[in-house]
């Protein structure tokens, strides 16, 4: 029977190291200054586990599904279906605003290929499955800020709500594993943009 090889630790010259999982057949290197910004974020990443409780995984996966391409999608034809300028301009917003969104954030991924915690992190397990390999930015984050702004001013308060809906789904984001702390405020920066570049295109 074989038996588990441990993890090693690397340490390089000038502040770097390498983690490899001999397990898995994974490396993460890390050098200087940019170590130091990822140990961070590890760690911050790491100590959501004490907020862990049934409750609250439940409602970071609820907020979470609310935040998929696909419940994007049911709003945004909800909005047009209503045949009403207020609809129809605020479906429009949201299509331009989160397709601007996961054209820059998967642009991003697949040049950057940072990837997820529990790649990354021996030993970390996702509370969630990931739809992709790579993990910077947040999509889903950058997704439900771009509507947030898409949306700012908008009667019945759907500016507020959507952007505390956007807070949440950034935060479940990490409460369940998905993404580092870093990845989710990439993603909101990302949203920013994107929702202001929807209300250029949509007036």
């Amino acid at each position: 029977m074989n038996t588990p090889r441990e993890p090693r630790h690397l340490d390089l010259p000038g502040g770097g190291s390498i983690d490899v999982d001999p397990s898995s057949g994974t490396a993460v290197v890390r050098v200087g200054r940019l170590a130091r910004i990822l140990s961070l974020d590890e760690a911050l990443l790491v100590g959501f586990r004490r907020f862990h409780s049934p409750w609250r995984t439940t409602l970071a996966r609820t907020l979470t599904r609310a935040g998929d391409a696909s419940s994007w999608a049911v709003v945004g034809l909800a909005c047009l279906s209503t045949f009403t300028a207020p609809g129809v301009r605020l479906g429009l917003r949201l299509g331009a605003a989160t397709g601007i969104a996961t054209l820059l954030g998967q642009g991003l991924k697949r040049s950057l290929t940072r990837a997820r915690p529990d790649v990354s992190i021996v030993g970390f397990e996702a509370l969630a499955a990931n739809p992709d390999r790579f993990s910077f930015p947040s999509g889903h984050t950058a997704a439900a800020f771009s509507v947030a702004i898409a949306w700012a001013g908008e009667p019945y308060g759907l500016g507020p709500l959507s952007l505390l809906l956007a807070v949440g789904i950034g935060l479940s984001r990490v409460y369940i594993g998905a993404h580092y702390p870093l990845d989710v405020a990439a993603g909101a920066v990302l949203g920013v943009a994107a929702g202001l570049g929807s209300r250029l295109l949509v007036g």
